[in-house]
């Protein structure tokens, strides 16, 4: 079966990290094939290249639209046999061309429980909304913006006095614990989805 990914990202790639290391101590039976950031300074591509992962830049501002650079992203990861691809902090909305060419199979990580916060800076929407309970949500990436299907969820609590930084702190903790997790659920298959619904098989079925 091929559990080969392909990881895209634009920044420090701390979410990259965490699954490298899962796959460096055997909690994620996996091999990243390829990183592909939109920026060149990501620092996420040096520690790819660390830990002899291939680590490309592909400039969003070398393709006339979108759907152009989605397109290439398609060649690049098909170039590669990748199976799943991994959205770890990539500051890009993700379009047709590149929803079509891996249905259901790619997944994102938000700093929030899903359907709360969708979008920007959304420990900053959480603190100022004021609630007790924020989290990390893994979902499938369709063409509504944080909108998949619900991979896995996970809650961490808004503390008195938090600030947006703190909460942000808090809860990378948890996404690097649970992104390896979630990539492992997909990847084992075994799951389908039913409307807005991840879901594994029941006994009834």
């Amino acid at each position: 079966m091929n559990r080969r990914l392909g990881v895209l990202i634009s920044g420090r790639g701390s979410n990259l990290q965490a699954l490298i290391d899962a796959i460096a101590d055997g909690r994620l039976d996996a091999s990243i094939a390829v990183v592909i950031s939109n920026r060149e300074d990501a620092a996420g591509l040096d520690r790819a290249r660390a830990s002899g992962i291939e680590a490309i830049c592909l400039s969003h501002r070398a393709w006339p639209t979108r759907d152009d650079y989605d397109r290439a992203l398609v060649r690049e990861l098909r170039a590669r046999d990748v199976a799943l691809v991994c959205l770890a902090g990539f500051m890009r909305l993700v379009g047709a061309p590149l929803i079509e060419a891996f249905p259901n199979a790619i997944l994102n990580i938000h700093p929030s429980l899903l359907p709360a916060f969708p979008g920007l800076e959304a420990q900053r929407q959480a603190i100022e909304h004021g609630v007790k309970v924020s989290g990390v949500t893994v979902h499938l990436v369709t063409a509504e913006l944080d909108g998949g299907p619900i991979v896995v969820q996970r809650a961490v609590p808004v503390l008195p006095g938090d600030t947006s930084e703190s909460l942000s702190a808090r809860i990378l903790e948890e996404e690097h614990r649970v992104y390896p997790e979630a990539v492992k659920l997909v990847l084992d298959g075994q799951w389908r989805v039913d409307g807005r619904r991840f879901c594994f098989p029941t006994k009834a079925d």
